[in-house]
């Protein structure tokens, strides 16, 4: 009578263990909303797998866009002055203290042919700016603008298709940290709040205090550099994805501090379209 009892036991451990595996949720079925929120996964560029491989050929008479470009940093570097004039500025890994919002999505822009049969990208619009914060070491901040604004890059001569040997590098414009309206500690903005700090009426066009009254959100033109490798590419679907480096100003708080430069490293993703 044992058996009979100790096979329907076991039946039901089975049966239990099959329906708890049936409700995990399917790796190719869709993320929901819920599925998403605050896990981060929204800040991840999409992937292709190693064995993606292939090119995408181009015609000289065709016109093409690279369109849902994304951006994803994956480390962040900030150069810092030595304390020994003998030695050279090195760049200084640092932490990010921004959660999520780092990644550039959506960057769209058309890529064209130039007389040298080389290829170049120019940015034309997207989400194409992160405001990021980055902590060194010794525990100093940091903060950037993060973006593409504006970016052209280009490629080496002699392109008929886009594989893992083609590379881009070029420039873009870095805008203000801080907008327009912003107010400082001291209520001093560019279009609105006072003209210099009220504690210091008398002073406030000491040389000294020039940089921190008379803001700046000048948009820093060609001040960034970028540099993209393919590594993987579907020939089918035509999209491509690789790595990327960037080097570009901090910011200056308005005009009030000189930037130092910041070098990102992460991997970006996109996919080459025809203009109908």
């Amino acid at each position: 009578m044992r058996y009979p009892a100790f096979i329907a036991l076991l039946l039901a451990v089975c049966l239990s263990f099959l329906t708890a595996c049936s409700d995990s949720p399917d790796s190719n079925k869709p993320l929901t909303y819920e599925d998403i929120v605050n896990t981060g996964l929204a800040n991840n560029c999409p992937e292709l797998p190693e064995t993606a491989r292939g090119s995408i050929n181009l015609e000289r008479n065709e016109s093409y866009i690279l369109t849902d470009v994304c951006l994803q940093p994956t480390t962040y570097f900030v150069k810092e002055e030595p304390t020994n004039k003998r030695q050279k500025a090195e760049f200084v890994q640092g932490k990010k203290l921004t959660r999520y919002t780092s990644t550039l999505d959506q960057v769209t822009g058309e890529l064209v042919f130039n007389e040298d049969n080389s290829l170049t990208f120019n940015e034309q619009y997207g989400i194409d700016f992160q405001a990021i914060t980055v902590l060194l070491p010794g525990g100093e901040e940091v903060p950037f603008l993060f973006t593409v604004k504006g970016l052209s890059v280009k490629s080496q001569p002699d392109v008929t298709a886009i594989n893992t040997s083609t590379d881009f590098k070029g420039i873009y414009n870095v805008p203000s940290y801080r907008g327009s309206s912003f107010l400082d500690p001291k209520g001093r903005g560019v279009t609105s709040g006072y003209d210099n700090a009220v504690a210091l009426p008398a002073s406030s066009d000491d040389e000294d205090f020039v940089k921190a009254n008379v803001k700046s959100a000048d948009t820093l033109l060609k001040a960034g550099e970028m540099s993209l490798q393919i590594t993987r590419i579907n020939g089918e679907t035509s999209e491509i994805v690789g790595i990327f480096e960037a080097v570009q100003p901090s910011d200056t708080d308005l005009g009030a501090k000189e930037p130092v430069e910041v070098k990102v490293l992460g991997t970006f993703y996109g996919r080459v379209d025809t203009v109908s």
